[in-house]
């Protein structure tokens, strides 16, 4: 896709992501090619109904699931790849070559029957077929190419991550080494370069990636206390001072609108909204640069949605955090999201600025979430209509197949040429 924002930093990019899981013999396309860009900075909205796969593709980002195809660049290094598509495209290669060899042999065989000459047509036949084989050999070198280079990103990613981060101690640390003279300077700047580099050797590209739960009972352990599931991921980092842990800690809480007598106390001592809380401190301690927030108010009470609304767009805006709010309330993430990506049966449908689809929604998935919103206004409410989607009444892809187009500048929509056309007027017209 092409983007109006060109001079934005894509933090994030998911090219063509596919996760399907084995059911028995059948297979489940819970993602099936998404693809869509997350800018530097920027809260960006996915919404959908329960089962469409948008924590799927959230889980899969932060490689909670191994992709079955696709990729995932962060920063500009792919942290995520699927082979499935390279196996297949391998797969429908050797099948046409099997094809196209019997039909030779057939053709040969006919010719030969009717009279023709045998020797001229075996030529033909070794001709036909040997141009079969190369272009079957082709395939194959350039799809296991791929294949090797997606399992190498996919499992080496954090390993150059930590020897891109120790490079970047080094370069800090080395000049003003060479430059100190005075021993005792010299021997603390060596412990503190010693003790960084051995943190950044331990660093992983997935810590500046972060995930804010749905459920704030079950993804807390409730054998931790707070300062132990908060602290957690320090720990595995690498850092031992309890004392620079508890100072981290107890920072964090405040942050969250919690105090530090909190951090001895259990999970199941504190209410919903508070355990929230507790869930987003343990995602912002390591100073993450993407937080990937799974519904994280569907589980809490009216009155305390707000609250955690309005406490992850202070940390954003504090912390210069970019986010991915994953929600099923498009009146939430209206307010909440710079840009919304609308999903359905595993694929994006529409992809626009949260003014732009709400002032100009094209498909009719999108209206029909948008009919449903309700409204604080008794009279209206009696009135609303509700609009149904029915992708067999609503869409005719028997001739063409649909694919995601640009309508106007940043506005993306799943559609085939007759419906590009019909968009394009409806946006003329409005």
């Amino acid at each position: 896709m092409n983007n109006t924002n060109e001079e934005k930093k894509v933090l994030l990019k998911v090219e063509h992501l596919e996760q399907f899981f084995k059911l028995g013999h059948r297979v489940l396309r819970a993602v099936n090619d998404v693809s869509f860009d997350i800018y530097k900075g920027e809260v960006f909205g996915l919404v959908g109904e329960s089962g469409c796969g948008k924590t799927t593709t959230g889980r899969s980002i932060i490689r909670l699931y191994d992709c079955t195809g696709g990729s995932v660049y962060f920063d500009g290094k792919r942290i995520c790849a699927g082979i499935r598509p390279y196996k297949q495209a391998i797969k429908d290669a050797k099948l046409k070559n099997r094809q196209e060899l019997a039909s030779y042999k057939a053709a040969m065989k006919q010719a030969i029957a009717t009279g023709s000459n045998p020797e001229t047509e075996k030529e033909k036949y070794l001709a036909l077929a040997k141009a079969s084989d190369e272009a079957l050999i082709q395939v194959v070198r350039e799809n296991t190419a791929q294949i090797e280079s997606a399992k190498h990103d996919h499992k080496y990613c954090n390993r150059e991550f930590a020897e891109f981060e120790m490079q970047k101690v080094r370069d800090r640390f080395e000049p003003e080494l060479a430059k100190e003279t005075d021993p005792e300077k010299l021997e603390s700047l060596e412990a503190r370069y010693k003790e960084e580099l051995k943190l950044a050797r331990k660093d992983r590209i997935m810590n500046k990636i972060q995930m804010i739960f749905q459920d704030p009972i079950a993804s807390l352990d409730p054998r931790m206390t707070v300062r132990d599931i908060i602290a957690e991921g320090l720990i595995i980092r690498g850092i031992k001072d309890k004392k620079y842990i508890d100072e981290q800690v107890f920072k964090i809480l405040d942050l969250v609108g919690l105090v530090p007598e909190h951090a001895t106390r259990y999970p199941h001592e504190f209410s919903g909204g508070q355990r929230q809380r507790i869930g987003i401190a343990r995602a912002i301690i390591l100073n993450p640069e993407l937080v990937i927030a799974d519904e994280p108010i569907s589980a809490l009470d009216v009155s305390i949605q707000a609250q955690v609304i309005n406490l992850l767009r202070e940390l954003s805006d504090r912390m210069g955090l970019t986010t991915m709010f994953i929600a099923h309330d498009l009146a939430v993430v209206k307010y909440f999201s710079n840009r919304i990506a609308v999903m359905y049966y595993g694929k994006i449908v529409e992809l626009a600025s949260s003014d732009e689809l709400f002032k100009h929604p094209l498909h009719p998935y999108t209206k029909s979430l948008l009919s449903a919103i309700p409204f604080p206004d008794p009279f209206f409410e009696k009135k609303r209509k509700r609009t149904v989607y029915n992708p067999l009444s609503d869409h005719d892809y028997s001739t063409e197949q649909p694919i995601m187009r640009e309508i106007t500048p940043g506005h993306f929509v799943y559609c085939n040429s007759v419906e590009f056309e019909k968009y394009q007027t409806e946006i003329k017209e409005s």
